[in-house]
């Protein structure tokens, strides 16, 4: 493993080619969190989810609580951890207004989250 990372790094090419996809795996993640944000507020959702759009990783902190992670999962097939982490890398253009609706829909009716 450490002789494919150490080639990578030292082939200029390889490198360019690996940094410029860790670029555009950030831009992804960036772009659909910006996704789940503004299909929120779309939804009026009276919860403010800027949160999402401020963290930075493969993970987002959503803020839910452990008995609406289990409504996601189980009214919705949303699967998150129960501290409410979600995987940004699982969310595409084909789901994130889906994801969005249910979250809209678990915490519609919460006082805050």
């Amino acid at each position: 493993t450490w002789g494919i990372v150490s080639g990578v790094l030292k082939n200029q090419e390889l490198y360019t080619l690996w940094l410029n996809e860790i670029k555009k795996m950030a831009t992804r993640s960036n772009s659909m969190r910006k996704a789940m944000v503004d299909n929120l507020k779309a939804l009026n959702s009276p919860h403010i989810w800027d949160h999402i759009t401020e963290q930075v990783g493969m993970f987002a902190y959503t803020g839910l609580s452990v008995d609406t992670t289990r409504r996601l999962r189980t009214d919705f097939h949303i699967y998150l951890t129960h501290d409410g982490r979600i995987s940004v890398p699982g969310l595409n253009t084909k789901n994130v207004e889906y994801v969005a609706k249910a979250f809209h829909e678990v915490t519609k009716n919460e006082p805050t989250l």
